[in-house]
């Protein structure tokens, strides 16, 4: 039996993965979908990465979890790393699920094209409260590419503002990833074009990781709304022994 501990990327909370825990748990292991300060729906929107990356640290320490394969999707990527970083001893393996990977000093928005850096600084702005929201094109036509349009629009209505901050501070590291001596494995959702083809999930941000499990599976970024039970293979694919 394994731990997993799933952390969700920006716009979720830990509810958004219960399909995915619950074809964990089916299959035998032990599945868990903590929420990220600052994402929780009505929650303060003002919170910081280091805030954000504590709040798992601290999930992990007070259900005493340990020996577990810690995955991130997105934004959890982030997380995941300063948590590692943090209590590299609670971890038997890092999986980043189209993550981004973060060397000491940078932010999600260094690693963001351009037009979205635009897009997310505008919302931020127009809404004055510290949070971001993602236009439902968008998350139609590149986030959720793989669904239909009623699955689409009842994943978006689950969705609440992210805080702004947590994507434009930056990590601060000991190690870097490729340098962390934990195993890794990135998997990869091969349609995912959340971040454009030119600009890619895999292997640019992948390659960060150093030596690394490569799992790829048919899928768009967010596979655990249109194929949850497919995606808890591939998570358990990369976090095997």
């Amino acid at each position: 039996m394994t731990r997993y501990v799933l952390v969700h990327g920006a716009w979720h909370s830990g509810n958004e993965l219960g399909s995915v825990a619950a074809s964990i748990r089916a299959s035998g292991h032990e599945a868990f979908t903590p929420t990220i300060k600052g994402n929780r729906p009505g929650e303060v929107k003002t919170v910081g990465l280091g805030l954000a990356i504590r709040s798992i640290v601290d999930y992990l320490t007070e259900n005493r979890l340990s020996d577990i394969v810690l995955v991130g999707h997105s934004y959890g990527g982030m997380i995941i790393t300063g948590v590692a970083d943090s209590v590299p001893e609670r971890i038997r393996r890092l999986v980043y699920w189209n993550a981004f990977v973060p060397n000491d000093g940078e932010s999600v928005s260094d690693m963001l094209p351009p037009p979205y850096v635009s897009l997310f600084e505008a919302s931020a702005a127009e809404r004055g409260d510290g949070s971001v929201v993602l236009p439902f094109a968008i998350w139609r036509e590149a986030f959720l590419n793989d669904a239909d349009l009623d699955t689409a629009e009842r994943a978006y209505r689950l969705l609440n503002p992210h805080p702004f901050r947590t994507l434009t501070d930056k990590i601060s590291l000991k190690t870097n990833p490729s340098e962390m001596a934990l195993p890794k494995s990135y998997l990869n959702c091969t349609e995912d074009i959340s971040l454009p083809h030119h600009c890619p999930w895999h292997p640019r941000l992948s390659r960060k990781l150093g030596l690394f499990r490569l799992i790829q599976v048919p899928g768009s970024h967010e596979l655990c709304f249109s194929n949850p039970g497919r995606l808890a293979q591939a998570i358990m694919d990369a976090g095997r022994d």
